[in-house]
């Protein structure tokens, strides 16, 4: 799930590693928030890059002949609806177990989808390039944030677009994010997040900007009344960052 990241938090996803695909587990906050996580991976693909729609299902846009890392990939949560949408997936984590969870899921679902346990620094060494890269609920793990990002910029393709989506470093996101999912309704284990990691948005935003990356957009999420989330303008909790080299 993350790259030079503490070893608790590695030992952390490693204990759920079967029950991923449980949307009723404790993976449950990932599966609600996948929906609209994938929307703004689009929208922001759609920005860089033109969306054609699949001639066989037409309400469906078309990913085809784009390379997309998903860098934290877990048990695949996000890469298997951007590979039945047609693109090239690699799903990379340093959690073994979750891979080998992916690789199973996938292959259940017929979905040819390139599996590694592999941190980002190491595949950046490679050569290995792509033209979308995301890293979802990933970075506020990451150890040595300007070296993770630094692979990101290597990888990136010339027009590519990176998307980001993390927790914001404030008291509302400590709240809600840290306490209320760790010690209150108790979705996801005691230690999964260290708040000291969250980042504020004006961070990231010069962070990547070293490494020749503008992030021009920046969107905030927050859960609806009736299940899931959705995208609002206030960046206090959830957010979503995407952007190029331009």
């Amino acid at each position: 799930m993350m790259t030079t990241a503490d070893q608790t938090e590695i030992d952390n996803f490693a204990a759920l590693s079967d029950q991923w695909w449980d949307q009723k587990g404790p993976m449950a906050p990932l599966h609600a928030f996948t929906p609209v996580r994938i929307d703004y991976i689009l929208q922001a693909i759609g920005r860089f890059f033109p969306i054609k729609k699949d001639q066989r299902q037409s309400a469906k846009p078309s990913l085809a002949g784009l390379k997309i890392l998903d860098i934290g990939c877990g048990g695949g949560l996000l890469a298997e609806p951007m590979a039945r949408l047609g693109a090239a997936v690699t799903g990379i984590d340093v959690t073994a177990p979750a891979i080998s969870a992916a690789k199973t899921h996938a292959d259940a679902m017929q979905l040819a989808i390139d599996y590694q346990v592999i941190t980002a620094e190491d595949l950046a060494a490679s050569g290995a390039k792509f033209d979308v890269i995301y890293a979802s609920e990933v970075i506020e793990h990451v150890a040595d944030r300007p070296l993770f990002i630094k692979a990101i910029a290597t990888m990136l393709a010339p027009d590519g677009v990176v998307v980001i989506t993390t927790i914001n470093r404030s008291l509302p996101a400590l709240i809600f994010a840290k306490f209320a999912l760790e010690y209150i309704v108790r979705l996801v284990p005691a230690g999964t997040h260290d708040p000291r990691k969250f980042v504020r948005p004006a961070e990231l935003r010069a962070e990547f900007a070293s490494a020749g990356i503008l992030l021009d957009d920046m969107t905030g999420f927050a859960p609806c009344p009736g299940g899931g989330f959705m995208p609002i303008g206030s960046l206090a909790i959830n957010y979503a960052a995407s952007g190029g080299f331009r």
